[in-house]
């Protein structure tokens, strides 16, 4: 077990320690934790052999199903990983379950050290057998990295690398599906702060009571069901990166609240007088449009100005060219490999569908498009009447292959020219000023004035 690295995760301080001294002069890295929330951002960067997960965190209600739930994080994740689960004696009917979800094995305490030395060691020499003794770095998901060589997406990466690295606050434009949320996790991964914790928060899915004591936290009797002291997102992602998704969804009030933490670096929890000083570095997202945030009977402009040091604009998918193709085949392998199947690649007319196809839904539809082929597939390729698109997306479906046949709609591509036009008339020909306006790079715009002969 020399060779073994070993995550435990735990909110009992005095386990961890205890685990950690026991541990440490057995295998070649003990990591302890705290907060089951920290655990995938430490998954992503350290190559960890097992988890010793506890069954149990500081929640109103102990039943188990937290721990259940982070089982089953891990195992989507990183299912290469083992994990064995803490549990509390009488509790043996819950960790059983764990087992039937995908843990390796479960250890009850109080435990012997002798036993728990026994257990590890039992699982370790599993995932060697599992892995060919190779230590393995596999990919988190089909989401965990960005895919495309277009030259939109290498302006996208140019801008990236130079921000990311930063202490600028960014905000990630897009439309629904583009991958805002990969945008953001590439940013933390590349930034100065990738060792330390990312949280996300999809603070649009927040009423105004869940808004504060999700980000902020509460103190024990704050309101009736607060039977403990639980920290917020803010704390959580205290020396990270804190993500806020859809913030163009919030309200005005949840606005003002916001933007006081963010000019005071102090978040005061629910039931509490005492500020605690947070150092977060902020990235948010929205598919609203910048123009529409603009509009101060929607969003604040000082709360704009706040989260919007440098605005990231990732491109729809109908604009990524061969990108598509690229992504077809990314998903086409990655399925193949979730549902066990064995297709060889994409043929050449269900190819032309899926490039001559608007995309509406961008990614994620591409996405659910192959995971439904490679399902359905019965032939040793993908062929075009395995591709199907999303109905969820079909009013706004702009052009759709049928056939060799292509069904446009010019009226969009028309309205997009005289946006262009307009812009570049009202900076009087400044190509830059009218890119920003537009949200597009310089270069994306003069693509854009190439293909309407502008």
């Amino acid at each position: 077990m020399k060779k073994a690295s070993v995550l435990i995760v735990d909110d009992d301080q005095d386990l961890l320690t205890a685990v950690r001294i026991l541990l440490k002069p057995k295998v070649k890295q003990v990591i302890v934790e705290k907060n089951p929330e920290n655990l995938l951002n430490i998954l992503a960067k350290e190559v960890v052999d097992i988890v010793l997960l506890d069954m149990n965190f500081k929640s109103a209600i102990n039943t188990g199903n937290e721990g259940i739930f982070w089982l089953g994080k891990i195992k989507t994740q990183y299912p290469q990983i083992k994990v064995v689960m803490i549990t509390a004696y009488g509790a043996v009917d819950l960790a059983v379950r764990s087992l039937k979800q995908g843990a390796s094995d479960f250890i009850v305490k109080p435990w012997q050290n002798d036993l728990l030395l026994q257990t590890l060691s039992t699982v370790f020499e599993e995932a060697k057998q599992d892995t060919g003794g190779k230590k393995v770095n596999v990919k988190p998901s089909e989401e965990s990295e960005l895919v495309g060589r277009s030259a939109i997406m290498e302006d996208l990466q140019y801008k990236m690398d130079k921000v990311a690295p930063t202490e600028a606050n960014i905000l990630i434009l897009g439309e629904n599906g583009t991958g805002k949320d990969l945008i953001a996790q590439a940013l933390h991964r590349r930034s100065l702060r990738s060792k330390a914790p990312y949280v996300k928060v999809d603070v649009g899915a927040l009423t105004d009571t869940l808004f504060e004591s999700e980000l902020f936290g509460y103190k024990k009797g704050a309101f009736t069901d607060a039977r403990e002291d639980r920290q917020g997102r803010f704390e959580a992602a205290h020396g990270g990166t804190l993500f806020l998704d859809e913030i163009g969804n919030i309200t005005l009030q949840q606005q003002a609240k916001l933007l006081t933490v963010l000019q005071n670096r102090l978040v005061t929890p629910l039931g509490s007088y005492q500020g605690i000083p947070i150092d977060i570095r902020l990235l948010s997202a929205t598919n609203v449009p910048l123009k529409s945030l603009a509009d101060e009977s929607r969003f604040r402009k000082d709360l704009i100005y706040r989260i919007n040091t440098v605005e990231i604009q990732v491109p729809p998918l109908r604009e990524r060219g061969d990108d598509i193709v690229l992504l077809a085949n990314h998903f086409l392998k990655f399925y193949n490999q979730k549902y066990h199947k064995h297709i060889e690649g994409i043929d050449g007319d269900a190819l032309r569908k899926l490039k001559s196809y608007h995309f509406p839904g961008n990614v994620r539809e591409l996405q659910y498009s192959l995971e439904r082929a490679v399902i359905m597939a019965e032939e040793q390729s993908i062929r075009e009447v395995d591709i199907l698109f999303s109905p969820i997306e079909q009013d706004a479906v702009l052009a759709s292959a049928v056939g060799n046949q292509t069904i446009s709609n010019p009226s969009l591509e028309e309205m997009e020219r005289k946006a262009i036009q307009s812009a570049i008339e009202r900076y009087g020909g400044n190509i830059s000023k009218a890119a920003r306006e537009l949200g597009l790079t310089r270069a994306a715009l003069y693509r854009r004035m190439e293909k309407y002969n502008i």
